[in-house]
């Protein structure tokens, strides 16, 4: 690749490194010049532009990206298509992440211009959480790079995986002396309880009893039998010594002890056994608190099926001071972050990025009265045998959307009879005499809580699918300037549009028949633009005309 500065008359097909706001238009960095934009250019003075031209060898920053975050990742990981370089890895179940740092810093160190960040190993994550990101840091990289770092990402072992929360019959001995409250008791019962139900498993029998050996061993009998997976101990005092009353008590009910203590603070006394499959864990004092302790890092590998020998537990000590630091991510504390620029408005300190997919939610507005198209309502005008309305309404289900509302106005009735079955939401808009914003308005007012943005997307665009809106999704990221995304064809922006939180109050605020497309042009330094390799976001179905010639295209 070959960087720098371009003389004009040589500048089609360059990549361009910084974005000119011109009077004619905003050409963005990033973008691939067209003689087009080079004449726009030209005309405004322009003999010469920073940017990138790649060689033959070369593969471009997406399509590097994208191959490389599918070798690395593993089961039970999904990946959002790659844009500006950037693949995400995300957490298609809820479970532990594993992968082999050496690996992980052997494929970084293959050229500076592609990185892999990975959450820590054996952290837990929750369907959906972003596990890692991939980034190709220019515009492109030399084919023989690719082909070396998917060779580390290929080996015979997955790079990446999630493993598996199993839903487990967990037993609970909880042992007393003199002057133990049965409150204690009963917090302890019900931190252990919220534990265990965000890995899917659940507490199917509990015992107290004394706190001697062999009560301890006829206790731990007992959840055998009632067919208890794994079996958790919480003494009365605790254990300091691997043949003290707790250990003594899982050797009498036939068990033998693996590993006593962990560098892990707090969680320093923790016991591990096993009676046959079954693991046995003595709990340290700290595991009576929900806060993250050594007691976690058990717990969370043995549900998942990973082995937790004497020689796991004693590589935990790298991050094992945990009294200083905030509470990690767990599934049951996680606050998702919220976008940068609202929170900086706001006069609060910047969030972190979030750290799942962007909860993207869909309004579908279709409250028009179809002047133009006659007597016909264009919303129920087949296309291949199926109502315009509806299929777009499909077409949007498909997506990884959260949420679809439909914006009903004109004949509602109808459009609900044609969507009967679809998992939509509806709002009724009783000015949708007054234009297209009166619609939005009423939709933006039913967008669920917690939505990071909303695609607006247009009833009379039944050829936009689902890839376009994904395309879209994986594009927004407000963390890094991209709050607007807007879909284009040979440069001619399109519909629909998503925008970010942060425009939801003035999204309301709208008048007339325009909608919110003027906030694009208000907004352009967080606007981002995805070209679409066919006219499907150009095609509002306005005229007869143009009802005639989609139908006679989809014949």
């Amino acid at each position: 690749m070959r960087f720098g500065e371009i003389p004009i008359d040589e500048a089609a097909g360059a990549i361009l490194a910084h974005s000119h706001r011109l009077e004619a238009k905003t050409i963005k960095k990033g973008r691939v010049l067209t003689p087009d934009d080079v004449q726009v250019l030209r005309d405004a003075g322009y003999t010469e532009v920073v940017g990138a031209q790649l060689d033959p060898e070369d593969i471009g920053e997406d399509q590097a990206a994208n191959r490389l975050a599918q070798a690395v990742a593993g089961d039970n990981l999904t990946l959002s298509k790659a844009f500006t370089g950037r693949a995400n890895l995300f957490a298609a179940k809820s479970g532990v992440v594993v992968y082999d740092p050496a690996r992980l810093d052997a494929f970084n160190s293959v050229d500076e211009a592609v990185t892999l960040g990975l959450v820590p190993p054996y952290q837990a994550v929750e369907a959906g959480q972003m596990v890692g990101t991939l980034k190709i840091i220019s515009f492109a990289v030399p084919g023989d790079t690719v082909l070396i770092t998917e060779a580390i990402a290929r080996r015979d072992t997955d790079f990446v995986i999630v493993a598996p929360f199993r839903p487990t019959r967990v037993g609970l001995v909880q042992t007393t002396l003199p002057g133990t409250k049965e409150s204690v008791l009963d917090s302890t019962l019900e931190v252990t309880r919220s534990r265990l139900h965000p890995m899917a498993s659940e507490l199917c029998h509990e015992v107290r009893c004394g706190h001697t050996r062999v009560e301890i061993g006829k206790a731990v009998e007992a959840c055998l039998k009632v067919q208890a997976e794994m079996i958790l101990i919480s003494g009365a005092s605790a254990v300091v010594d691997r043949r003290d009353v707790v250990p003594a008590g899982i050797e009498a009910a036939g068990g033998k002890i693996e590993h006593f203590g962990m560098p892990v603070d707090p969680g320093n006394l923790m016991l591990i056994g096993r009676i046959g499959d079954v693991p046995v864990v003595g709990l340290p004092g700290c595991a009576r608190s929900p806060k993250l302790n050594g007691f976690d890092y058990v717990l969370q590998r043995l549900i998942a099926g990973l082995p937790v020998t004497g020689a796991e537990v004693m590589r935990m000590g790298v991050g094992g001071l945990l009294k200083d630091i905030p509470t990690r991510p767990m599934p049951r504390t996680r606050r998702r972050a919220r976008d940068m620029d609202e929170d900086m408005e706001d006069g609060g300190a910047p969030p972190q990025p979030t750290t799942g997919r962007p909860r993207i939610a869909a309004l579908v507005l279709a409250g028009g009265q179809s002047r133009r198209m006659g007597e016909i309502n264009k919303l129920l005008a087949p296309i291949d045998g199926i109502a315009m309305i509806r299929r777009v309404v499909d077409n949007v289900a498909e997506s990884s959307v959260i949420s679809t509302t439909v914006v009903l106005g004109h004949e509602a009735g109808r459009l609900r009879e044609v969507l009967a079955g679809a998992e939509v939401e509806y709002v009724e808009n009783p000015d949708y005499g007054g234009g297209l914003s009166t619609s939005l308005k009423a939709g933006m007012s039913v967008i669920p809580d917690g939505t990071d943005g909303v695609i607006i997307c247009l009833g009379d665009m039944p050829m936009v699918d689902a890839s376009t809106l994904d395309r879209m999704i994986a594009a927004f990221d407000p963390v890094e300037g991209r709050a607007i995304v807007v879909p284009t064809r040979r440069g001619k922006r399109g519909n629909p549009v998503l925008f970010g939180r942060r425009f939801f109050e003035e999204m309301t605020n709208v008048s007339g028949d325009v909608g919110a497309r003027h906030l694009i042009g208000k907004h352009e330094d967080v606007a981002v633009e995805i070209e679409i390799d066919d006219d499907s976001v150009l095609m509002d179905v306005d005229t007869p005309e143009a009802l005639a010639k989609l139908t006679a295209g989809s014949a």
